[in-house]
């Protein structure tokens, strides 16, 4: 696109969402795309990595990150989730936080204090609206509007698809006129091997309970692409032996399982047969070694 093209109004930017755990991002990101592009489960620190979202229209575009919930970090693994958010603060045309109607308002207050010195612009949204009632979301709505004056405040429900156009009316209008980041065609920044590694780890947090799916991490030794089918090699690492055990479970039931709903939504998002070959091993220092998670793609 021409500077000439960027004068007559077309705009683009990047919109990063951040909050605390649980609070619906990934729903919100995966609903403003169109594309089920991060995991979503019920279990917080779903999200692990940063994820773009790229909406294309001939008068704008919008790149969506999607980020880790934000927490105090417990081991290098947490550490490199929070960089993810630190940076997305850093970089952002427009801030989406996501809040929620049960939260604590002032849960991880520093981010809080962030926000209220930035000097892009902010929108707040106020999620999962539907399992509240009217007067709470007000309440809550004011409760936002006087903590950041300069903010827009939008009450969503995420999962129900409930006033999403405000968030992208709010989105548009505050987008900075600019040429395109990324190609017109291009709807998110990760790979297929990326998404085929994510879900399978949305299975693990479906399947697994207590700590099993926090010690896992996934890793794709071999995607092929042939006429017909992928063919896909994943590894997924576990912690300790007794792990491994559950991972794989009795003669083999639960990995079957694992792999079996695993494969069918890759076959639903690459449109594509796929063959999934799943294998487990024991890393045992992978959350706090820089080398494993540097080729997990968390390190820099």
């Amino acid at each position: 696109m021409s500077s000439g093209e960027t004068l007559n109004g077309h705009r683009a930017g990047f919109v990063n969402i951040i909050g605390n755990p649980n609070v619906g991002k990934s729903t919100l990101m995966n609903a403003l795309v169109g594309e089920k592009l991060s995991i979503v489960t019920a279990k917080a620190q779903t999200t692990r990595h940063r994820i773009m979202g790229i909406v294309n229209t001939d008068e704008y575009q919008i790149v969506y990150s999607d980020t880790p919930g934000m927490l105090k970090p417990n081991y290098r693994l947490q550490e490199d989730m929070m960089k993810f958010v630190d940076t997305a603060i850093g970089d952002a045309d427009i801030i989406l936080y996501v809040t929620d109607v049960v939260e604590k308002s002032d849960k991880n207050q520093e981010y809080i204090d962030k926000l209220q010195k930035l000097e892009c612009p902010v929108v707040v949204v106020v999620n999962k609206i539907d399992v509240s009632d009217q007067q709470k979301v007000l309440d809550l709505m004011k409760y936002w509007q006087d903590l950041l004056p300069e903010a827009t405040v939008i009450p969503v429900s995420a999962k129900e698809r409930f006033n999403l156009d405000s968030v992208l009316n709010a989105i548009v209008s505050k987008l900075p006129l600019s040429p395109p980041w990324f190609d017109k065609d291009q709807f998110t920044d990760k790979n297929l091997r990326f998404f085929a590694s994510e879900i399978i780890r949305e299975k693990i947090l479906e399947n697994y309970s207590q700590e099993v799916p926090y010690s896992c991490e996934v890793g794709i030794e071999s995607f092929k692409e042939g006429k017909d089918r992928y063919e896909i090699s994943a590894v997924i690492f576990v912690m300790r032996d007794s792990q491994k055990g559950i991972i794989i479970g009795k003669g083999g039931s639960a990995l079957k399982k694992v792999g079996t709903e695993a494969r069918i939504d890759m076959e639903d998002f690459f449109q594509k047969k796929v063959f999934l070959h799943l294998f487990v091993k024991v890393a045992s220092d992978w959350r706090e070694s820089r080398k494993e998670l540097r080729k997990f793609g968390y390190e820099e």
